[in-house]
């Protein structure tokens, strides 16, 4: 195991301000009020909040009163979440959704229980034999718990009961077409809206344009294939309907800030791609 594929840190300050873009996973368990704006959409938080993200997010962060951070980073190569799916979960739900909110609050027990694990594993001795082992499991548990206390609280049952249909419906066409169709017009015309109408309805939802949404859903798509095939990147753009491998390249620089090919060298390509062969 290498450590720097793995560490947890614990941060108490009346002020924090920080920017996180890197190839881990990460977990913020935080006690305060601040803001967190990931890909540049702002989320607002106060108590105790469990936050993710995912590799090569655009992540800052600012705090402004008392408070607490705990933070565990992993990388794949540590523990990948895809080949793990069925014990928590948690792709899809904890990780790489644009649909669903990336932060939520805990009970005080749930976060009392969290945070005992971090302990666990900032008192691991990370060079003691089948220590790998072990914080991975305390890894699994606190992504079971939160995957567990998320799955309470999904927003599919505030959409069928919201007065407007299209914000479900415009989430079905985007998984539909975003490989051909990344205009905002054409997803307004198939559910009978104007564009602007759309866009308002969206942002109330999801706290992101439809625009914001259509991008986030290629390049989630583009990470996928990077990260969890071998494909070379011109097949990944070829599948993801850019003119070229030129294209595909400028597009996902401008929303990731690194080039492909440099996200398939500190992502790493996932076990994952040799199982499913």
């Amino acid at each position: 195991m290498k450590s720097t594929f793995f560490s947890v840190q614990k941060v108490s300050s009346a002020y924090f301000s920080s920017n996180f873009s890197d190839s881990m996973y990460h977990i913020f368990l935080f006690n305060g009020k601040g803001k967190i704006i990931v890909d540049f959409v702002t989320y607002d938080f106060e108590g105790r909040t469990v936050f993710f993200s995912s590799p090569f997010q655009n992540i800052q962060m600012v705090c402004e009163t008392t408070f607490e951070v705990e933070i565990l980073n992993f990388h794949s190569d540590f523990y990948c979440i895809e080949y793990h799916k069925k014990e928590v979960a948690c792709n899809g739900l904890l990780f790489n959704n644009i649909y669903l909110f990336p932060h939520f609050s805990l009970a005080e027990n749930v976060y009392q229980e969290i945070s005992n694990y971090f302990s666990k594993i900032r008192e691991a001795d990370h060079r003691e034999d089948f220590s790998g082992s072990v914080l991975q499991s305390y890894l699994q548990l606190i992504l079971a718990i939160s995957s567990r206390e998320k799955n309470k609280l999904l927003p599919d049952k505030e959409l069928a009961k919201d007065d407007f249909n299209e914000l479900k419906s415009f989430q079905n066409l985007v998984e539909e077409h975003f490989l051909t169709e990344k205009n905002l017009s054409f997803y307004a015309d198939l559910l009978h809206v104007t564009s602007n109408t759309l866009s308002k309805k969206i942002k109330s939802k999801f706290n992101k344009t439809p625009s914001q949404i259509i991008q986030e859903r290629v390049i989630l798509e583009a990470k996928k294939q990077i990260h969890l095939t071998r494909k070379s990147i011109k097949e990944i753009a070829v599948e993801l309907n850019f003119n070229d491998e030129f294209h595909f390249s400028k597009y996902f620089k401008k929303y990731v800030g690194i080039s492909p090919t440099q996200f398939r060298k500190e992502a790493g390509i996932s076990i994952v791609a040799d199982l499913y062969k």
